[in-house]
This record gives C-alpha cells, sequence and structure tokens, in this order.
C-alpha cells in the first residue's frame, strides 16, 4: 500500500477527512489548478458551487490518470474557494458527494484544507482543487 490514511486517537473527529497520510512511495505526482471547465476551456456550472466542486474533482482524477494515479493514491488535496463562509460547506460537501463513488475517492477522504479566498483567476470561478499523490 503506497499510501496510509488515519486519524489517530485524540485528534479531532468525525471529520470527512483523515487528519493524516504516510506516503510510502517514490513518485511524486502534483496537480493543480483544477477548475470546472470542461475539456474545450468552457466554464461548467457557472454559479453552482456544488457543481464547480465536482467538475474541478473530475478534472483533477484526469490529471491523476494521466501520471497513473488515482484518489487511492491521494496523500493531500486543497481547495480555494472564493468568498468563503461556513454556510456554504453543505454545498461544498455537496460536490464532494456527488463524484466521490463514480471517482473512487476514499471516504472519509485524504487530508484536505479548505482555504478561502476573494477572488480566483476568473470571475466564474469558484473552486480550485490541489491534489498531490504518491506512488511506487
Amino acid at each position: 500500500m503506497t499510501v496510509q490514511l488515519l486519524s489517530p486517537e485524540g485528534m479531532f473527529q468525525p471529520v470527512p477527512y483523515h487528519h493524516v497520510s504516510i506516503g510510502t512511495g517514490t513518485r511524486h505526482v502534483h496537480v493543480a489548478g483544477q477548475i470546472a471547465r470542461d475539456a474545450a476551456g468552457d466554464p461548467v456550472a457557472t454559479g453552482d458551487l456544488t457543481g464547480q466542486v465536482a467538475q474541478a474533482l473530475r478534472n483533477t482524477a484526469l490529471g491523476l490518470a494521466g501520471a497513473g494515479a488515482d484518489f487511492t493514491d491521494v496523500v493531500r488535496l486543497r481547495f480555494f474557494v472564493t468568498r468563503w463562509s461556513p454556510d456554504r460547506m453543505d454545498a461544498f460537501l455537496a460536490g464532494i458527494t456527488a463524484v466521490a463513488e463514480e471517482l473512487g475517492i476514499p471516504q472519509p477522504f485524504p487530508p484536505a484544507s479548505l482555504i478561502g479566498v476573494d477572488y480566483l483567476f476568473e470571475p466564474d470561478v469558484l473552486v480550485e482543487v490541489e491534489a498531490f499523490a504518491v506512488l511506487d
């Protein structure tokens, strides 16, 4: 097993992600800048956080696959969300739930950070995803 996910006793629980991951492989895969755009670069789910999270994760899966990886190899996820506030959490998590089975995202998922930002590179972009994976 290249990636071991765990949440040690004494750490805040339950959360939808593991607190710790241990990668034992030697090849590192970094996928960055994944947003809700289709293969032609056209916006997907404009104005819809749930839909944008789902599409950004689908694009992340494509990036991982291009390197011979998938979500079981991911040791860390990072999400940037525009104009973040806690009342948006349900919509955010719904986007993950919508594609978790389709993409093989472990539940709970790997260690993750959600970072609120004022603005991403285009006004219609609500979320950007980064994934870090380790392969043997």
